[in-house]
């Protein structure tokens, strides 16, 4: 009788948590498995407070209270949602990817457990985690020394193993975007690492919200390395006219379109 619990309980409370809210029978499509399986696995996972059930809807427990990069993740999180969605289709079956510790790298590695067979480098320990326990996957975890923030690595046993890469795709996200500057963020090492996953792969994919395309009142002065021709950008909506000379050389797929 707890097989099913067992079986799905994790699982559900993931998505529930990326999501915020799903409805029963959103989460039933997205996981293949019918509105009673779901209705029946939440049912003691609620009484037990692990979620919340409100009118036929999935309500994430998770706040802004949480650790900060699990704030961070409450952040425009319907807009990381399609962007997610939307790397996850680029990304195919059997593919390499290095991916940097951003809140939206976060959700797209929670989407790409719908993928099989991916070889997976990365300097997130949330990355990693996430995507470690899918069968077929084949996931290296690169550094030792992971920062209490953000479960993320930038010893220098990070870069060799980034260094020593060879994939398909690597996968950065951004602070801030800049007209002029291009994709910023706050710190060196995050640069530094940036440069080490673009020499890694053969293709980048920069994946960044709307919200980047504003201004910010903690404004980030670094830059993150320049993408090459073709290159992809993954956002939410149209960048504003400014940016537009600057992404030209792009190829940008705005999450929601076809």
């Amino acid at each position: 009788m707890t097989a099913p619990t067992s079986k799905y309980s994790e699982e559900i409370l993931r998505r529930v948590d990326m999501l915020g809210t799903v409805t029963v029978q959103e989460l039933s499509q997205i996981m293949g498995v019918s509105d009673q399986t779901i209705r029946r696995v939440t049912r003691p996972m609620a009484e037990r407070g692990a979620l919340r059930k409100v009118h036929g809807a999935l309500v994430s427990n998770k706040s802004a209270l949480d650790p900060p990069f699990l704030s961070r993740m409450t952040l425009n999180r319907e807009a990381k949602v399609a962007i997610a969605n939307t790397v996850a289709e680029i990304v195919q079956d059997g593919d390499s990817l290095v991916i940097d510790t951003g809140s939206t790298s976060a959700f797209i590695a929670q989407m790409l457990r719908n993928r099989r067979n991916l070889t997976i480098v990365t300097n997130s320990a949330f990355v990693a985690s996430t995507l470690a326990m899918v069968p077929g996957n084949n996931v290296s975890m690169a550094g030792t020394q992971l920062r209490d923030h953000d479960g993320a690595s930038f010893d220098r046993s990070a870069f060799q193993v980034v260094e020593r890469s060879q994939v398909d795709y690597c996968l950065l996200s951004a602070s801030m975007a800049h007209p002029d500057k291009g994709f910023l963020v706050h710190e060196q090492c995050e640069v530094d690492m940036a440069f080490a996953m673009m020499d890694s792969a053969s293709h980048c994919i920069m994946a960044v919200d709307a919200s980047k395309f504003q201004p910010a009142e903690r404004k980030p002065a670094l830059r993150q390395p320049d993408l090459k021709e073709g290159d992809i950008l993954v956002t939410d909506a149209e960048p504003p006219a400014a940016f537009r000379p600057g992404l030209s050389h792009l190829s940008i797929r705005v999450a929601g379109r076809p």
